[in-house]
């Protein structure tokens, strides 16, 4: 007896060996995940400069995982978009969104070095390439003409400027009307004579004869019948409304730059002369607006809705000043008194369905937004909105419906499109997930986003030497993103290139230190190909980053395995489980370590434990047979070697399993 048990522990010693090189990998995939579709959500909100809301959305990631590095490197990215959409609206727009754009790509590619802000100097030079200096940014100096609308591009802004220009007119001709009547004849053909060198105005600025108009205004100014204070601020108002309009026509330019003074001058003129005209604190407004001068817009604003508080546009357009300023709880009562002045204003509920999202009140967001799409049935940002909403709670299969409805209105809208496309192969439509992709990048075939997430779905269709093509744009076009690197690197590894995997993992590990997976996958692969130390090293840098991870605790007890040092893997496989306590993999690799370690009885307690979670695990039944023979506990191991038999005779482990018992 004591012959065979030697032969039997020698014998399960070397199918250990054996057992060494198969033990079970957890290799960082490239499949998409909520938080991946966070990340990318969060991106889009600061390519869009919503820094707030990229802000709240790794928050979010950083209090479920406070040693998250990867969503704190993203969170330090808002915060510094932020900063510099604070310093663009403090010193006169001089910094565009592209510029900003460009400060962010050097921060990202900075960062790993410096921690701290970009420096003055930094901005300086890049506004340099575009001949701008920081001390031109008082005044009325570098204003951008922005698409202020939280319906992004959508007609409905613009429906609403036209309502608002009306409704402006209509109070003109109201208030002028009043004054005329109350006028004696001779004050009446000075007042029409002033109107007409109004209108004179006007059309010289729609010829940008800014001369001309000008000369009108200043004109029609000094023909004011004395002691006419009320009509002499209407015409004022009436002058800033007709530059505010010279001003959104040239934008950014001198000619543009100019209006927008003389507009915030004749306002303030008005304002002098009769508080308590709201369009000229409405054409005011307007110019800080369009300035993304947010808290300048909305004291105005807040100022007309005052003095008209049942003008819904005035409270819409307080709304939009006070979502941009990131004053989101005084936007939502904004927004709310607008929709109870005009509950079929529908850009109101798209807003306020923005608000509640800014607010995280994702069922109130819904609400609106699902409002929203009632009132207009062909709105395409409602139902992309709402379908965003659904992905988040991953409900793939309605987000999808919805991004679908809205390209059904909107056909060009890429943002649904590349929504579409991540619902889809959540879905594990992968190739209906192509096809929307495929649309996406023939509108953009230069978006980066799009092409990194085109590269996941050709891995997951099997189509690694196109991923690859894809991951290449996307990482040569963001040199600076780990990510995209680490995507390159993933498809060279399953078109089985394993040099230039391991060359864009290398990549993607140095641009952020705490960042795992690209090592976890050079662990692997150095690993597999027989340098263990080389492993060792890439596995124990994304532990020092993230020491609670499971793949990497898993793998690194792989490598100990390999090396033969049981009690690390010991050690490795149950930090392993406590991340996943439930997993199965790692329990058989832990009880497999500890067979190497010798400690039989507690590789039995781990096999028994296995076989009570999952009573169907053969290979566990197989070698929890095994570990008892090697114990001496002969008829523990005829039971549950020949329960195995019995239950799945194909196993693999069979003929070992018989000599086993023919051997007892």
């Amino acid at each position: 007896m004591d012959r065979k048990k030697l032969i039997i522990i020698g014998g399960g010693i070397f199918a250990l060996l054996i057992l060494a090189a198969s033990f079970l990998l957890f290799r960082s995939g490239g499949d998409f995940s909520r938080r991946d579709n966070t990340f990318r959500l969060a991106r889009e909100y600061i390519e869009k400069g919503e820094y707030q809301r990229a802000l709240d959305l790794m928050d979010k990631l950083l209090i479920d995982n406070p040693e998250d590095h990867e969503a704190r490197s993203l969170r330090d990215e808002a915060i510094e978009g932020k900063r510099l959409a604070e310093l663009h609206r403090a010193d006169g727009s001089a910094l565009t969104a592209e510029d900003i754009a460009r400060l962010l790509e050097e921060f990202r590619e900075s960062r790993n070095s410096n921690n701290g802000s970009l420096s003055l100097a930094d901005i300086e030079r890049i506004l340099a390439a575009r001949d701008v200096s920081l001390g031109s940014m008082g005044g009325a100096g570098g204003i951008a003409r922005q698409e202020n609308s939280l319906a992004d591009s959508e007609a409905q802004s613009t429906a609403a400027e036209a309502q608002a220009a009306e409704a402006a007119a209509e109070e003109r001709r109201r208030a002028e009307a009043e004054e005329l009547a109350k006028a004696s004849a001779a004050v009446q053909a000075r007042m029409r004579e002033v109107n007409d060198l109004v209108a004179r105005g006007k059309s010289s600025i729609a010829r940008n004869d800014f001369k001309a108009a000008k000369e009108a205004f200043a004109e029609a100014v000094s023909k004011i019948p004395q002691g006419e204070i009320r009509f002499e601020a209407q015409k004022l108002a009436d002058i800033s409304d007709a530059w505010y309009e010279g001003f959104s026509r040239n934008g950014n330019t001198s000619l543009g730059n100019e209006a927008a003074g003389n507009a915030v001058q004749a306002a303030q003129d008005s304002i002098k002369k009769d508080p308590s005209l709201a369009l000229a604190q409405y054409t005011l407004g307007r110019v800080f607006r369009d300035r993304s001068r947010w808290n300048d817009a909305s004291t105005a604003f807040k100022e007309a809705f005052r003095l008209d508080p049942h003008n819904y546009l005035y409270s819409y357009e307080l709304g939009r000043s006070e979502f941009r300023g990131g004053q989101y709880n005084d936007a939502r009562s904004a927004f709310e008194s607008t929709v109870r002045l005009n509950s079929q204003f529908e850009p109101a509920w798209y807003n306020l369905g923005g608000t509640y999202s800014a607010l995280k009140r994702p069922s109130d967001a819904l609400s609106a937004y699902q409002k929203a799409a009632a009132l207009k049935s062909d709105y395409a940002a409602a139902w992309r909105e709402i379908g965003r909403i659904y992905s988040t709670r991953e409900d793939y299969a309605r987000a999808a419906e919805n991004y679908a409805r809205a390209l059904q209105y909107n056909p060009k809208d890429l943002a649904s499109l590349r929504d579409l496309g991540y619902a889809q192969s959540q879905l594990g439509q992968n190739s209906a997930a192509e096809a929307s992709f495929t649309q996406a990048l023939a509108a953009d075939p230069d978006d980066v986003q799009t092409n990194d997430n085109m590269a996941l779905v050709k891995i997951s269709l099997q189509k690694y030497k196109e991923a690859v093509e894809y991951a290449k744009k996307a990482a040569a076009a963001a040199p600076a993103n780990e990510r995209y690197a680490y995507t390159l690197g993933l498809a060279c590894e399953k078109a089985g290139d394993i040099d230039g995997a391991i060359s864009a993992y290398k990549v993607s590990a140095a641009r952020n230190p705490r960042y795992v997976r690209p090592r976890i996958n050079l662990g692997l692969l150095y690993l597999d190909n027989g340098f263990p130390n080389e492993a060792l090293n890439y596995l124990m840098e994304a532990c020092r980053a993230e020491p609670a991870n499971f793949e990497v605790n898993n793998n690194l007890g792989n490598v100990y395995v390999r090396m033969e040092n049981w009690p690390q893997a010991v050690e490795c496989y149950e930090r392993a489980l406590t991340a996943q306590p439930g997993n199965i993999i790692a329990r058989m690799n832990l009880a497999r370590a500890y067979v190497g370690e010798r400690n039989l009885s507690r590789a039995k307690e781990v096999y028994l434990e296995i076989l009570r979670l999952a009573p169907n695990n053969y290979d566990a039944l197989f070698e929890l047979g095994k570990t008892c023979a090697g114990m001496g506990d002969g008829e523990s191991a005829k039971r549950y070697l020949a329960a195995l038999l019995e239950k799945n005779p194909g196993h693999s482990g069979k003929a070992e399993a018989e000599k086993i018992l023919t051997s007892l």
